[in-house]
């Protein structure tokens, strides 16, 4: 079986969670001795190896602006992969719906991961936001397969387009790193501060969870790390509040410190609304994290309701209201800390994933063979 893997930046380029995503699925299809080809932004890199790890690489350049970079690097890699050898080609994100065009016409089998409502998003109104819906809509259309990553995104797909989907979770892999390296770099205690990780974009709710903070009593300190990579007002009224236990470290690119920053905080604060299985909320999880989470009905499914976290409404009340609990009941966060792994069941495990995809392309193709 040869597949193709478009719609992230690349590989082993690791940041969001399409990448990470590309990177656990390809290195286990390749142990499974399925030929895997993954089309990678060219301008992200800087050497262009033919092969990685035993994962075949295309470089394509697209058209770099901010709204053009992702879709025209989507476009070119589609009609390369059409007229490749490739069996499967595997596309994430919703965005890449009406390229199916491209792989209906040369009769290629095709699966979409869909991620998340974009179209809700903040940060796109207007007309992104009648795209994201639109190309949604025609990834259901035009894809064989569709793949949602939660039982409640299942749900949205069925009431808004009509469409079956399968549910095949995003993953996470349990690690922990008791380094205290990164600490003594940003002043912080183990314990002593309560860790935020996203983007500095709207539906991630950092302004909320920023104020709820200053307006709690917590002793404790606030860290985000995340940005955007962008001029963007919203992340720069954020990054220009000037408080002493508030601390932005921007990007963190090394695994390791990502996970001591985990395995160390007093709990994970999740303010991601939309979306299914996020990836920093699962991690969390799998790092062992204390979890106060918005109160989403993507949350309580990856929280199973009440039994791994806490929730806060979407104001600053609510947020510095339970910051204050959670201070005030260490026992609490304690015994949520060393429960929250136990909600990595086989539904979050990579290798249970992999096998799911791996059962999915199968099943399209030998519906192939009896066409």
């Amino acid at each position: 079986m040869k597949v193709a893997i478009i719609g992230a930046k690349g590989y082993p380029y690791v940041y969001g969670g399409y990448d990470t995503f590309v990177k656990e699925l390809a290195e286990r299809l390749i142990q499974k001795n399925i030929s895997v080809t993954v089309y990678n932004h060219k301008k992200l890199f800087t050497a262009y190896p033919e092969t990685v790890n035993g994962i075949q690489v295309k470089y394509i350049n697209a058209i770099e602006t901010k709204s053009l970079s992702q879709l025209t690097h989507s476009v070119k890699s589609l009609l390369h992969a059409c007229f490749s050898d490739a069996d499967i080609i595997l596309v994430v994100n919703a965005a890449n719906g009406p390229f199916g065009i491209f792989t209906k016409l040369f009769h290629k089998k095709t699966i979409i991961n869909v991620d998340g409502v974009e179209w809700e998003r903040p940060k796109w109104k207007g007309l992104g936001s009648s795209y994201f819906y639109f190309a949604a809509w025609l990834a259901t259309k035009l894809y064989d397969r569709i793949i949602t990553d939660a039982e409640e995104m299942k749900k949205v797909y069925a009431d808004k387009f009509k469409t079956n989907s399968t549910v095949i979770a995003y993953g996470a892999n349990k690690r922990s790193s008791t380094n205290t390296t990164i600490l003594q770099r940003l002043q912080l205690q183990s314990r002593g501060y309560y860790l935020v990780i996203g983007r500095l974009i709207p539906d991630n709710n950092a302004d909320i969870i920023v104020q709820g903070f200053i307006q709690s009593t917590s002793n404790k300190k606030l860290l985000i790390v995340g940005d955007v990579s962008y001029k963007d007002d919203y992340a720069d009224a954020i990054k220009n509040i000037q408080h002493p236990d508030i601390i932005f470290a921007g990007y963190v690119n090394d695994a390791d410190e990502l996970a001591a920053l985990y395995h160390h905080c007093y709990a994970y604060v999740h303010g991601h609304e939309f979306g299914g299985t996020n990836p920093t909320m699962i991690q969390a999880l799998a790092s062992n994290c204390a979890i106060l989470a918005l109160n989403t009905r993507f949350s309580r499914e990856m929280l199973a309701d009440n039994e791994y976290g806490v929730y806060f409404e979407k104001d600053a009340v609510s947020v510095a209201n339970h910051i204050n609990y959670l201070d005030a009941n260490e026992t609490i966060v304690q015994a949520l800390r060393e429960h929250a792994s136990q909600a990595i069941t086989e539904k979050y495990d990579w290798d249970c994933i992999t096998e799911k995809y791996i059962a999915v392309m199968k099943e399209l193709l030998s519906t192939n063979k009896k066409d």
